[in-house]
């Protein structure tokens, strides 16, 4: 039996860049705003955060913001995020601290999912921070330039500490991990048993866009090119909503977003 009792979107930051970035060798020139979103699961035995949004402070000191997105060795445009999209405060409009945050799940080690574990650790969450052995030895390798080894450490430059998974497994019942690899090394996906209506299965970058699922197109960013292994992810999502009747939620489709429900409120 599912213990989740409820979900909410969290809109973290808005992020404006060429659709190539999400679609493979697909819209050239073309400008896209994309959602960058987290998860909180709220469960009978604690409350879980699919992916973290990116460091606050990274985007708003000018100094950082020059030094990771202006002057990094790929430039990329700095995502928008408000004070008010921080996770902390999303958790205060619920009464929550992040110390009433149990697990974190990290889909993958990008600065835009995995960004904000520094924060939430200096806001006293205390986390088990879920992570994939092979997301882990990539990072390691130094060969995926969207991992910021300064987003993998503490404000006293003492690395985080992950609970290292091999493969799909149970976080708790209902709440499953997806081994959906592609994007990244070791991308993980996430099935998600409501009380009411059908299961949510959120793709993370594994689909990007509804796009990425309607045609069956890999992800513009791909590790060590493998686009054969993403568009194997896509299908194998695609079989698993089938399967189980579950919601295919995109996690950068601004039309998609824009559908779902307001927060505060929950899925049920």
């Amino acid at each position: 039996m599912s213990q989740v009792l409820k979900m909410w979107p969290l809109l973290t930051a808005t992020h404006r860049y060429e659709k190539t970035i999400s679609t493979f060798n697909r819209g050239h020139g073309q400008m896209i705003e994309a959602p960058i979103l987290a998860y909180l699961i709220e469960t009978r035995n604690g409350r879980i955060l699919y992916d973290v949004g990116c460091d606050h402070r990274k985007i708003n000191d000018p100094a950082l913001r020059k030094r990771f997105y202006e002057e990094a060795p790929r430039p990329i445009p700095a995502p928008q995020m408000t004070l008010e999209q921080r996770i902390p405060n999303h958790l205060a409009r619920l009464g929550l601290t992040p110390s009433d945050v149990d697990v974190i799940f990290v889909g993958h080690l990008h600065f835009d999912h995995a960004g904000g574990l520094k924060e939430l650790r200096r806001c006293g969450c205390g986390a088990e921070i879920h992570l994939q052995c092979d997301e882990r030895d990539a990072a390691a390798s130094g060969q995926d330039s969207a991992v910021w080894d300064d987003d993998l450490v503490d404000d006293a430059g003492t690395p985080l500490q992950f609970k290292l998974q091999r493969g799909e497994y149970t976080v708790l019942p209902g709440v499953e991990a997806i081994a959906t690899p592609g994007h990244t090394a070791g991308h993980m996906s996430m099935w998600i048993e409501l009380p009411k209506g059908p299961p949510v299965l959120l793709a993370g970058d594994a689909a990007d866009l509804q796009e990425n699922l309607d045609d069956e197109i890999a992800p513009g960013g791909l590790w060590q090119g493998n686009e054969a292994q993403a568009i194997d992810s896509i299908r194998k999502l695609k079989a698993l909503a089938a399967e189980t009747g579950a919601s295919l939620w995109p996690n950068h489709d601004m039309d998609f977003y824009k559908q779902l429900e307001p927060f505060p409120k929950a899925y049920e």
